[in-house]
């Protein structure tokens, strides 16, 4: 077991009984490095399914040269050429809105990042239309690669909490805060396991 999993036992020995069933998670690497370029796609991808947003983003790659488009080079693109890729006018709004707040500065580069804390980035970032603080949180764990994000909102976060230990309800946000706070400063990883544990579904033996 990792320093990670070991502490996560021994706050929660019934997570720590899925973690030792479950095994190792192999995480891939993250489909995007640089900040921008992450929170693009998330927004990209928001209320679609997931092949109607791939479609969409790439008729944009194609728009700007099969590559992701600079800040500058989609601020330029006429509303015509988003519509055509298939962004709805307030989709367009909202990849305009991640142009924007990367070319002021509101979106760091991945190196800035890196020295900003975890509360900092979600202030931040927050501010840009249509990102909320789940998908700064998504940014955090799988493009960061941050060690100690609990995304409490998850519905799947909170799911995986309520299989492993038999309760009838999920735990709500402000109770798993509180509980996360036992997995410090690892609670990535404790999310990881609870989403397996929730995808695992009847897989997953009660407390």
């Amino acid at each position: 077991m990792t320093l990670a999993t070991t502490h996560i036992t021994k706050a929660d020995p019934v997570l720590g009984g899925f973690i030792k069933r479950f095994g190792p998670i192999k995480r891939a690497q993250p489909d995007f490095a640089e900040p921008y370029h992450a929170l693009l796609s998330a927004v990209a991808h928001q209320q679609l399914h997931a092949r109607a947003a791939q479609a969409i983003f790439g008729r944009l790659k194609l728009a700007c040269g099969e590559i992701l488009p600079d800040p500058q080079v989609l601020l330029a693109l006429p509303a015509e050429t988003l519509r055509a890729c298939g962004f709805s006018a307030n989709k367009a709004l909202a990849i305009r809105d991640v142009a924007a707040k990367a070319a002021d500065g509101t979106i760091p580069s991945r190196s800035r990042a890196l020295r900003l804390s975890d509360e900092e980035l979600i202030q931040r970032l927050v501010s840009i239309r249509g990102v909320g603080r789940w998908t700064v949180e998504m940014l955090l764990i799988f493009t960061l690669r941050r060690p100690d994000v609990l995304p409490i909102d998850d519905f799947g976060v909170r799911e995986g909490y309520r299989r492993l230990h038999g309760l009838e309800l999920q735990p709500k946000p402000k109770a798993l805060a509180q509980i996360g706070e036992a997995f410090a400063p690892y609670r990535s990883t404790a999310a990881l396991y609870l989403w397996k544990a929730a995808d695992a579904g009847k897989l997953v033996n009660p407390a």
